[in-house]
């Protein structure tokens, strides 16, 4: 069923493009051979490449580290929008960009709708880690031992999906504003429902509510969120880092006052530069 976004939900859209600099375009797959389909099926018009909407191709925009601040490390990085398109711009390529002249290989993932199958974008961001990993063909010269994975929003759930129910685990997680449990009264319903569909079942939205997923295998965590975000309650980061504490994963949660929802690489959020110090500090920190 075509998704409509309500305008509750618009607050957590930004499609705006930025223009795209990376160093490499790699399509991985689509619906036709991708291990199992979203069956979104496009309108004339609807078939533009460059679409951030109903998304149906997997792709992945490599962003390779400045060679002479090189740490070793690459990030996967998972754009949000509810699960039904992607905020490609502040919260891919923007942060990517920057990430990259901080000595990270950085790797926007353009990963494909779910619409009702869950399964659809964790095996996009599955394969775009171990692609990343040298372990499937597609990014020699950019690869790194250590890759992580960073998400906003709904992004942000599919990073932490990766993170507990993924098969290939990334190194370490850096969750920004993430959504998390589909508890009533504290998770973002629209995402969800996008997800698993509308007619999802009380158990699928417990086994999705990702704080109840967390083992001792998760990997170290970083958390971002702003204390007044209505749109995704900073409940969600809460309850995530209380279930890494409790599996004894290394975890840091930072709530500022204000911000809302959705700043992503916004100059304009009050805490921009204190957000940028604490992710490079974050990565410096694992990286020991």
């Amino acid at each position: 069923m075509k998704k409509l976004l309500p305008a509750a939900a618009a607050v957590l859209f930004a499609f705006a493009a930025t223009a795209q600099e990376p160093a490499a375009t790699l399509k991985i797959w689509d619906n036709a051979t991708a291990p199992h389909s979203n069956r979104i099926v496009l309108a004339p018009g609807e078939d533009d490449p460059a679409r951030t909407i109903r998304t149906t191709e997997t792709e992945l925009y490599i962003y390779p580290a400045d060679p002479a601040r090189a740490t070793g490390q690459a990030v996967v990085i998972c754009p949000g929008g509810s699960y039904l398109g992607l905020a490609i711009g502040h919260e891919g390529h923007d942060v990517a960009r920057w990430l990259s002249q901080n000595g990270v290989t950085a790797a926007v993932l353009k990963y494909r709708m779910p619409n009702g199958h869950p399964e659809v974008p964790l095996e996009d961001v599955q394969q775009a880690l171990r692609i990343m990993a040298g372990l499937e063909a597609g990014a020699t010269g950019f690869t790194a031992d250590k890759v992580g994975i960073m998400g906003f929003s709904a992004g942000g759930h599919l990073a932490a999906t990766a993170s507990t129910l993924g098969a290939f685990k990334p190194a370490f997680a850096i969750l920004v504003y993430p959504v998390i449990t589909a508890e009533p009264g504290k998770g973002h319903q629209f995402s969800f429902d996008n997800l698993l569909g509308e007619d999802r079942t009380a158990e699928q939205s417990e086994y999705y509510s990702l704080q109840n997923r967390v083992t001792e295998a998760t990997p170290p965590t970083l958390l971002f969120h702003s204390d007044d975000d209505t749109g995704v309650p900073p409940v969600n980061s809460a309850l995530y880092y209380e279930a890494l504490k409790a599996h004894g994963v290394k975890a840091s949660l930072h709530i500022y006052p204000t911000g809302e929802h959705g700043w992503g690489f916004h100059t304009t959020f009050p805490y921009h530069e204190i957000w940028k110090a604490a992710v490079l500090d974050w990565l410096r920190e694992i990286n020991r």
